[in-house]
This record gives structure tokens, C-alpha cells and sequence, in this order.
């Protein structure tokens, strides 16, 4: 399986060329593992992926990350990381990112990103936030 395919590349680069809070295009995953990724946009290299990243450690944060590192993962029995194609996101990647801090990893359970946009919009509605990232 591609992991990006050439629309998706384009809707990344689409993305990196207009910086705002977007909505994730890609769910990547350790298929042996807990690492997972939410990547929203590619900066114009073509290498630099930024988006949601969750190791498994209990502390998911948003970043950058290398996608020819990426590409270059090398899982035991032959495997390489995946992309989930059942992937829809319904939400901006801060959203995603807040519901993460709260549940301490990756979620896409409806009532824990519905409550974390309830509480960015109060954040943001009180001037408690900063802008998207």
C-alpha cells in the first residue's frame, strides 16, 4: 500500500502553502506498535510533514516530522507503517491535538473531540488561547 498517494501529497502541500488550523489529510500508524500520526499539511520540500504525533508514551504533541523518515520505517516480520484508509477527519488538527492532551494519546472517539472543540471555542471565546497552530 502507498502511504501518500499523489492526491494526497497535493492536498498536504495545498495545506502547507496556506498555514491555518487544517483539518488532518492522513492517519499513518505502527501497525506492531502504539505510534500514530495525524499529519495535516507538507511544507513545500516535500519532506516536512506537520501534524499530530503520538509515540505511545502518554504525551501526544503536534510537530514536524521527516516524511523520508518516515518512508524509511522498517517493522519486524517485513511490515512498514500504514495508513489507515477508513480515515475521515471531522475536526481541525487543534481539536484533534487538545482531545489528545485530555486522553493522553490519539483518539477519534466522537464525544472526546466534541468536548475538547466545546472547549476550545470557550478557551478562545474568554481569550484564555492562542491561535490555531
Amino acid at each position: 500500500m502507498e502511504l501518500l498517494t499523489l492526491t494526497l501529497r497535493q492536498r498536504l502541500l495545498a495545506n502547507g502553502a496556506n498555514r491555518g488550523d487544517h483539518v488532518p489529510v492522513v492517519k499513518l500508524f505502527n501497525p506492531l506498535g502504539a505510534a500514530t500520526w495525524l499529519i495535516s499539511e507538507c511544507d513545500g520540500d516535500g519532506d516536512t510533514l506537520f501534524g499530530l504525533a503520538d509515540l505511545g508514551f502518554g504525551c501526544p504533541e503536534l510537530g514536524c516530522v521527516s516524511w523520508a523518515e518516515i518512508a524509511a520505517v522498517r517493522l519486524p516480520l517485513g511490515l512498514r507503517l500504514a495508513r489507515d484508509l477508513n480515515f475521515a477527519a471531522r475536526h481541525p488538527l487543534s481539536v484533534y491535538a487538545a482531545a489528545a492532551r485530555a486522553q493522553g494519546h490519539i483518539t477519534e472517539r466522537p464525544h472526546h473531540l466534541v468536548r475538547a472543540a466545546a472547549d476550545l471555542a470557550r478557551a478562545r471565546g474568554s481569550g484564555r488561547s492562542r491561535s490555531p497552530p
